[in-house]
């Protein structure tokens, strides 16, 4: 680089012998070819996709921390039943981080680059918990005037999820949709893009507080896990709405079994005839997270037309391909400051995300607790 920057990049390696250990290291960073540029990294979100690299499901509340302050050093032990699971990474020092937002400060020589210098861009394409990336300039999005990195950071994951949730539902010929963990960053802006666009929505959250804030943003049908009535609750919202897909982030337990049973309790109320098979309304439940790591239980009690299965936001933009997925960025661009506002509850350095006091808080995977990395901000 023109001024012979490298830059700290935060890391994460599982050791052969079950160890995690989590660092920063010093990298150069390369001078950008032809059609790329270089950011300077100013905000870089904790998503769950992210801690599922980071840490996984290491024992953080044993671990220990060396080095200094500016390059600690965090270790910790990983269960042997996840180091089966991870056979493909061990011994691997991973950068960690998959979108963000920062300043262009260099380019490569294509006007495509040049145009993008001195801009705020947000960017896609992993290693994001450093200093300084460098990429192509098809991966980074150039940000409307007056956005800041941390408006942008949170532009791809999350708003993508939401619109891929409401894209798939509609492909797949549904006409309304159920949601889980529903008070989250993501949950909040499915409820603002459904409301939007006149979209039916069951939100399931699992406590009065989260139920609030959906109430707050114009939520209409909010469903409470823990409450004694919930299945009655779930069943009415689904008469009401005719939500015949589900997007759960729980995936382990009953609840997807659970709202599969609503469903065909909510097909029977307006069924013509009796069908010893159960209904003919197709009913499914797409698993995209994992917040309980248990198995998942089915009780069969829901006829026999649904599916469950895993939903990506990967393969699904694959499947969509490049001209629909730029219709959906360029909605996000649009959006970023209403229907895809993010809000975080602290900002930290790069040394600061290695505390274990800040890791016990954003390992919890908590709503309204969603912490933003500025890598350049010093500690």
């Amino acid at each position: 680089m023109s001024d012979g920057n490298s830059g700290l990049q935060l890391r994460s390696l599982l050791k052969n012998s079950g160890e995690l250990e989590l660092s920063l290291v010093s990298v150069p960073t390369p001078e950008p070819a032809d059609d790329e540029v270089v950011v300077r990294v100013e905000a870089t979100p904790i998503n769950p996709s992210d801690l599922g690299l980071l840490i996984g499901p290491a024992d953080m509340s044993a671990a220990q921390v060396s080095g200094t302050k500016d390059q600690p050093v965090v270790t910790a032990k990983m269960p042997e039943a996840a180091m089966r699971m991870m056979a493909a990474r061990l011994d691997q020092s991973l950068p960690v981080g998959n979108e963000g937002a920062g300043t262009v400060i260099e380019t490569g020589s294509s006007d495509a680059a040049k145009a993008l210098m001195g801009k705020m861009v947000s960017m896609i394409g992993g290693a994001m918990y450093t200093q300084y990336r460098v990429l192509k300039v098809r991966d980074v999005m150039e940000l409307p005037p007056g956005t800041t990195a941390a408006d942008g950071a949170s532009w791809f994951v999350n708003p993508l999820t939401a619109l891929g949730m409401t894209e798939t539902m509609r492909r797949e010929n549904h006409k309304a949709l159920v949601h889980t963990a529903a008070a989250s960053n993501l949950g909040q802006m499915l409820n603002k893009i459904c409301i939007k666009d006149g979209i039916g929505l069951v939100n399931i959250v699992r406590s009065k507080e989260q139920a609030d804030i959906l109430h707050k943003i114009g939520a209409k049908y909010v469903v409470d896990s823990t409450a004694a009535s919930f299945l009655d609750d779930l069943t009415n919202a689904l008469v009401e709405t005719g939500a015949t897909i589900a997007f759960d982030a729980i995936g382990g337990g009953k609840l997807a079994s659970q709202i599969l049973t609503a469903m065909e309790v909510a097909a029977n109320k307006t069924a013509k005839e009796y069908s010893r098979y159960g209904s003919n309304v197709y009913k499914q439940v797409y698993i995209y997270g994992a917040l309980d790591t248990r198995p998942t239980e089915l009780s069969r009690s829901f006829g026999l037309t649904w599916g469950v299965g895993g939903w990506l936001l990967t393969p699904f933009l694959q499947k969509i391909g490049p001209a629909e997925i730029g219709r959906l960025r360029q909605r996000v661009a649009s959006e970023l400051k209403t229907t895809f506002a993010s809000h975080y509850t602290r900002v930290v350095s790069l040394p600061e995300t290695l505390d274990l006091a800040n890791i016990a808080v954003y390992g919890k995977r908590a709503t309204g607790e969603k912490f933003l990395i500025n890598p350049n901000k010093s500690s």
